[in-house]
């Protein structure tokens, strides 16, 4: 019997059933759904409250209220919340993009917006007896603001669906109730591509989550906070009226979004096929951060240090700890050398490259008598976010001011006597090009300086091993004297033996150091231009001018940014210079003999620059 004929015999096995976490056997998938993905397992209620038993045990002691206002204010408007959303991630690969991840947005924008209520009179102009009745309504407005604050995600950037194919109706019920009736152990979620934002959708879901007499609490004796509310929730300012409650949900949102993008571990390493290890190192330098006592911040002879310039590890003493950490848990594939890893966590956008030059940082943290090598961290957020003991940087800065070693040995005037003059005088190599030379204004970048041009003496000067000519002959640089007592003649005698000079700095690298909530496409177009910097100058997009950067708009422009979409999304970072009222300003400026229109960026948002020129120019 051959080969053809065992296969044709053997039955044909069905598709592999897969098991739940719970152990219960799912059926095997229907020919109807063709997708791959596994979906999310569907979760109930109280298993979601559960979750974040912690998170609501913080609201209570915040909201500060007996135990039944506490659950008719703050838990029932969870629970429907939470029956509506269920495990929906907030984005399909950004913040919040794992399963539980709407839930989990929703619960910490609400509780900082709560929170940011404390410090803040919203009816400032009211008398007293007006404000203790509408102080209570204000910060449950801004509490139920911030848990709807991502709900129009539900209805207008994904797409729901059973094990069946059939699509959630996100306009009848909330999809908890709707895979009950389905029987549906999971549901599939399906992005819409280019999907745009429309926060006002999240009108017709907010009935599922605020019952009407919750809104009718909120509208009694006053006319203000139920349209604050509403117009916090659909990103619809009211005219002519500054809102403090629009601003808490605002700033709430913006903290929570950046501390989960900086502490995300998926965003520096996703566990996939390779040798992508990064997230398992952070894993391990946040345990070390949370029990180690030498990872103890700002601690005597302490591994980590932070500063006013950012959170330094001293390196590669703290490798070792790290590698012992994961071969304990058994983690096959770690490097052994501090150099592997520091490569592999900088590639990931971890650490931040020292200067030209120099393989680490050097720091120099209290009671230390010599510099200290060290890492720096892109964000101190990376390690500390989550932290049960809050870190104060210190005061004082954390960098060690060295001065660089010369490069080459100079010529003394006994080895010319004897002419022992080296080599290297001969076969001088060209001094390293210097970027950021402003061609437009016709002067340098602020932070540089200008190296003379077409100035014989100035540019012997720098270089004491070239011989200078005195007398007038042309010929005299190129030709060595034949005897000391021809050197002696034709060189000062102060500058027959010049001292040691340090050599030229290495040209700066110009480099964006934005927010990481900034819009992807505004920062790789702003990255572009200021990335331009350290090319050609005459080619560069972005000029220095007295108060920072200045960006074309016409560049934002060539890089499919709608120009509107970049100047709000770099105001919403702080980014520009001369906002005022969160309205960016335009300014002119000559580049390439073309008045142009565009806007200039902060100096502090650019790695390269010297800071206290801009602020002199100021």
């Amino acid at each position: 019997m051959g080969l053809l004929d065992l296969l044709h015999r053997r039955p044909r096995a069905g598709p592999i059933p897969r098991t739940e976490p719970g152990g219960i056997v799912a059926p095997p998938p229907g020919p109807e759904h063709p997708s791959v993905d596994p979906g999310i397992a569907a979760c109930t209620v109280d298993e979601l409250l559960a979750s974040e038993a912690e998170l609501l045990q913080r609201f209570k002691y915040c909201y500060g209220c007996d135990g039944e206002t506490f659950e008719r204010d703050i838990v029932e408007p969870i629970r429907r919340y939470a029956g509506y959303v269920n495990l929906l991630p907030a984005t399909a690969d950004n913040y919040f993009c794992g399963a539980g991840g709407l839930f989990r947005l929703g619960l910490e924008v609400a509780f900082f917006g709560l929170q940011g209520t404390d410090a803040h009179i919203v009816s400032g102009r009211a008398t007293i007896s007006v404000r203790k009745d509408l102080e209570p309504r204000w910060r449950r407005a801004t509490f139920l603001a911030g848990l709807c604050s991502e709900l129009h995600r539900t209805l207008c950037a994904a797409t729901v669906m059973d094990e069946q194919g059939d699509e959630w109706p996100a306009y009848l019920m909330p999809l908890t109730t709707w895979l009950a009736r389905r029987k549906a152990r999971r549901f599939f979620v399906r992005w819409i591509a280019n999907a745009p934002e429309s926060r006002g959708l999240s009108l017709f879901a907010l009935p599922h989550i605020v019952s009407p007499e919750s809104m009718q609490e909120l509208a009694a004796a006053n006319h203000v906070v139920v349209p604050q509310m509403l117009a916090s929730i659909t990103g619809i300012p009211l005219l002519h009226e500054q809102s403090i409650l629009i601003e808490l949900v605002k700033r709430s949102a913006a903290l929570v979004i950046d501390r989960d993008l900086a502490a995300s571990a998926h965003r520096y390493g996703r566990p996939i096929l390779g040798a992508h290890i990064e997230r398992y190192l952070l894993d391990a330098m946040r345990q070390l951060i949370a029990a180690h006592p030498a990872w103890s911040p700002n601690t005597e002879r302490s591994r980590v240090w932070l500063g006013a310039e950012g959170l330094f590890i001293v390196w590669p003493n703290a490798a070792a700890e790290i590698r012992k950490v994961l071969e304990d848990d058994e983690l096959r594939g770690i490097p052994k050398a501090p150099e592997t890893i520091v490569e592999i966590l900088t590639a990931a956008g971890v650490l931040m490259s020292p200067p030209p030059g120099v393989t680490n940082w050097s720091i120099l943290p209290p009671g230390s008598s010599t510099a200290l090598e060290a890492v720096r961290l892109m964000s101190p957020d990376i390690l500390l976010t989550g932290q049960a003991r809050p870190v104060e940087p210190l005061p004082q800065s954390l960098l060690a001011r060295s001065s660089p070693t010369p490069a080459r040995a100079h010529t003394t005037a006994a080895q010319v006597a004897a002419g022992a003059a080296p080599a290297a005088a001969e076969t001088r190599a060209p001094a390293p090009p210097r970027p950021g030379v402003d061609e437009v204004a016709g002067a340098p970048y602020p932070g540089q300086r200008a190296e003379p041009e077409h100035d014989p003496t100035s540019r012997r000067a720098l270089d004491p091993q070239t011989p200078l000519d005195f007398g007038g002959n042309p010929d005299a640089g190129s030709a060595a004297p034949s005897s000391p007592s021809e050197l002696d003649a034709s060189v000062p005698q102060h500058l027959a033996s010049p001292p040691p000079t340090t050599p030229p700095s290495p040209p700066r690298r110009f480099a964006l150091n934005a927010p990481l909530r900034l819009v992807p496409q505004v920062r790789q177009a702003l990255q572009a231009a200021i990335e331009s910097m350290n090319a050609d100058p005459r080619a560069a997009v972005a000029v220095t001018v007295g108060a920072g950067v200045f960006v074309p708009l016409s560049h934002f422009k060539s890089c499919s940014v709608d120009v509107n979409v970049a100047l709000r999304a770099l105001v919403e970072v702080d980014l520009l210079v001369g906002t005022k009222d969160r309205r960016p300003r335009t300014y002119q400026h000559d580049i390439g003999g073309q008045e142009q229109a565009g806007v200039i960026v902060k100096p502090g948002h650019i790695h390269g620059l010297d800071l206290s020129d801009f602020q002199a120019t100021a």
